[in-house]
Parts: structure tokens; C-alpha cells; sequence
């Protein structure tokens, strides 16, 4: 192998590797003083050299598409690491001293894991859990010491319950179950029109996420002579993802049904095009933009905003009574977002907000209060992130009437955000609150 040399370009020395690898680059020793970020991903690794102890400045590891089969233990003796993945590999066992308590990341999806080490509980540090595509049917009880635990994703694994422990946690926001035994279908009730993918053109790309690709397309209903219009078409890759799967991905977005802030579903593709199954969705004009970015390695489960984000007092209530509104109405339809963040979420100049990005979305047993009203105020968590984001940037006059206003929705944020679940609003609650607050404008 030639010589390896770091990339700086991004602040952090990285170095990345993609090469059908089967046994680990002695020449990556070499580095050990600086290498703060390493990506081996999609080569046929099996193992680690003992060596790997040597990488003690070691932060991120990517372990992606390889073929490891048991989780290298040797990675407990990198004092810094705290970000793990091993994301697609063949995955069969942790044992019970494989996880270093300095974890803060950790992604298992898509492997063979039947059971999780009791001692992932050490984990106290732990804020992302990414656990989804796996053969899990339990969760060790000793979970419930992971207090730090904020997005975990359990989907399409072989769970019959979720624990009680979960609801207990003071600061899980952003969960996903859907694909499990425990977690019904979400309910289909509207008709939806069946398109074909001869009616459809398909132009440039819009955008794309680990379950699809968003393009931009022409829709010709009625024949020749039908009316054309602008729409939106979003073909599934079909393949797990670290949220879950897309197929439950599809049947939220239908079941969401209409609403004035979630993109309208126009149909679906009567066939597959290239092999993929798709969404018709009306057009949203280019005056949108995604009101954040996702999280960074720093930020880990918060999302980031351009250093100039700045938002004045009547758009911060637009978008959150929005917002509000949407989830409440999903909530109603017995469906849980389970990704309520600002970087799926669309806005104007006016602040109009459309929410979007169904792949973490799982349904709620409505006819359970207990456990449906438990399950939505971990939204309500999620609401109280993107409050806080969103006044955390607020530009305004500093006027008394606009401080008094701010501060009653801090008092909200507060609210949401409690680290006693059950002393949370529902989101149907917010939008009373909202709704008065506004009339203080």
C-alpha cells in the first residue's frame, strides 16, 4: 500500500480507505499521533489487530459494509473514541466487555444481533442508539441506566414489547419502532390514486436520504390530453435503513392523510420504476428551504443552523403553531413522526412550514391512552428542541411586549423539555397555548 496521508480539510485529521480491504493497513500505525477520524467502510474486513490500541487520539470510527462478525473488543482501549460504527456487517454478538462507557454514538443497523451485552447500561455517556435491522427481541433491562439516551431506533427487529424503562428515560426525544410485533400497521383509511409510470416524467434530482431519491417530475393524467402538472416523485431504494424500513416509510405517509403543513401524497406508482416502488407528491415551490441542517459529529442528536440564522418573533409562531398542528394531527391518525427536526422541515420567508421525511415514523395504539399519550410526549421533547433552537435565534426589537412574549414561550420550551415525561404537554395541549400566546402579539 502507498503511503497514507491524513485530510486536514475538514479540521479533524481523517483518513479514509475504500478498497476491498481483508486485512487492516499496518501503514495506518504510522499516524497514531494525529488520527482522529477513521472511515474503513465498504471493504472485507473481518477483524482488528491488537495494534488498534495503539490509535489512542482515535474519535470516529466507520466499520461500514465490512464483515465483521463479533464487535472488536480491542476498541475499549482508545480512550477518545466515542463515536462506533458498524453499520451492515454480520453482526452476531457484543460481549459483555466490547462497549466502553465513553461511547456517546454507537450504530448497529442492519446486522444479526439477537441480544444486546447487559453491560451497554455502563454506557452513561450514551445519546445515540442506532440499533435498527436486526433480530433483536428484547432490550436488556440495565438500558434503563443510559439517562444520557436520546434518539434510538429500533426498528425492524423482533421486539413483541417496548420495555416499560423507555418511557422512564429523561431525555429520549426521538425514537423509532415500526416493524416490530409490537408496533401495528399504521391505518390506511383514504383512497389514493394509482399512478402509472407512464404518465410521469422524471427530471433532475431534488433531493435524496438513506431511503430514496426525491425527483422532480411532469404528471400527465387522463391520457394525451390530460392535465400536466408539476409533482414531486420519491423512489425507495427498498433497502433497511437506519431508521427502518421503507416500505413502513410509504404507509405512514399515506396514512397521514391532508394536512396545510405536510406535503399532499397525489398517488402511488402503479409499478416499480427500475425496480423501485414510489410516491407521487404535489410540487413545493423553490421559495422553501429547510429550516435546519442535521446534526454534526459535535452535535451529535441537535441539529446545526447556518452561523447568520436568525428569526424574527411572528415567523418563530408561525412555524411553530405549524409545526404543532401537523404533529397533533399525525398523533390523532395514530401515527408518531419519530424524527421532529428542524432539517425536516420546510419554510418560507413568511415562515409557512411543511413537515416532511416519514422514514422513523411508527404508529400509536390510540385506543391505549397510556401508552399512545406516553409515546407523544416524547414529541413533545422533540418540540421543545426546536423551540429552543429556534429562540435560541431570535431577532427582534427587545421591546417589553416581545420579551414578555419570548419568555412565555421559553416557559413552554421548559414545559417540553421536562426531565419528568409524564410532566409534559401533549402537543394538542401546545397548540392551546400557542394559539393564546399569539393573541399577546
Amino acid at each position: 500500500m502507498q503511503t497514507l496521508s491524513l485530510d486536514t480539510s475538514m479540521g479533524e485529521p481523517r483518513l479514509k480507505i475504500s478498497d476491498d480491504l481483508t486485512d487492516f493497513p499496518k501503514e495506518i500505525f504510522e499516524l497514531a499521533d494525529s488520527l482522529e477520524i477513521l472511515d474503513l467502510s465498504n471493504n472485507q474486513l473481518s477483524a482488528l489487530p491488537p495494534e488498534f490500541a495503539q490509535l489512542k487520539k482515535l474519535r470516529i470510527v466507520f466499520f461500514n459494509n465490512n464483515q465483521f462478525e463479533e464487535f472488536p473488543e480491542v476498541l475499549t482501549q482508545c480512550p477518545n473514541l466515542s463515536m462506533i460504527s458498524f453499520k451492515g456487517n454480520q453482526l452476531k454478538s457484543i460481549s459483555e466487555t466490547a462497549l466502553s462507557p465513553n461511547i456517546r454514538w454507537l450504530i448497529l443497523t442492519n446486522n444479526h444481533l439477537t441480544e444486546l451485552p447487559r453491560s451497554i447500561g455502563k454506557l452513561t455517556k450514551l445519546q445515540k442508539c442506532m440499533l435498527a435491522g436486526n433480530q433483536l427481541r428484547s432490550l436488556p433491562p440495565e438500558m434503563a441506566n443510559c439517562q444520557s439516551l436520546e434518539l434510538l431506533r429500533l426498528a425492524a427487529n423482533q421486539l413483541e414489547t417496548l420495555p416499560e424503562w423507555i418511557f422512564t428515560l429523561p431525555r429520549l426525544t426521538w425514537l423509532a419502532y415500526a416493524g416490530n410485533p409490537c408496533c401495528q400497521s399504521t391505518q390506511q383509511n383514504r383512497f389514493l390514486a394509482m399512478i402509472e409510470p407512464a404518465e410521469l416524467q422524471l427530471g433532475e434530482v431534488l433531493g435524496q436520504g438513506a431511503s430514496g431519491v426525491i425527483y422532480k417530475g411532469q404528471w400527465q393524467s387522463g391520457g394525451p390530453s390530460g392535465l400536466v402538472q408539476d409533482v414531486a416523485v420519491k423512489l425507495f431504494k427498498g433497502d433497511i435503513t437506519s431508521d427502518g424500513l421503507p416500505t413502513d416509510e410509504m404507509q405512514a405517509c399515506i396514512a397521514a392523510g391532508i394536512h396545510p403543513n405536510l406535503v399532499n401524497v397525489l398517488g402511488k406508482l402503479s409499478e416499480p420504476i427500475n425496480g423501485k416502488a414510489g410516491l407521487v407528491f404535489s410540487f413545493i415551490s423553490n421559495n422553501y428551504e429547510n429550516l435546519g441542517t442535521p446534526p454534526s459529529l459535535v452535535t451529535c442528536t441537535r441539529d446545526t443552523y447556518p452561523e447568520n440564522a436568525g428569526f424574527t418573533l411572528p415567523v418563530i409562531l408561525k412555524i411553530t403553531r405549524g409545526i404543532a398542528s401537523v404533529v397533533t394531527h399525525l398523533h390523532a391518525r395514530g401515527i408518531m413522526h419519530g424524527d421532529l427536526y428542524a432539517h425536516n422541515i420546510l419554510v418560507n420567508s413568511k415562515g409557512k412550514s411543511i413537515l416532511g421525511d416519514f422514514g422513523a415514523a411508527s404508529s400509536l395504539n390510540i385506543g391505549d391512552a397510556i401508552s399512545s399519550q406516553a409515546l407523544q410526549r416524547f414529541e413533545s421533547r422533540a418540540f421543545g428542541c426546536l423551540l429552543e433552537d429556534l429562540l435560541d435565534r431570535h431577532i427582534g426589537d427587545n421591546n417589553q411586549e416581545e420579551e414578555t412574549v419570548v419568555q412565555q414561550l421559553r416557559d413552554l420550551q421548559h414545559q417540553c423539555m421536562a426531565s419528568d415525561p409524564t410532566a409534559r404537554p401533549l402537543l394538542e395541549n401546545v397548540c392551546q397555548t400557542l394559539s393564546e400566546v399569539t393573541q399577546l402579539v
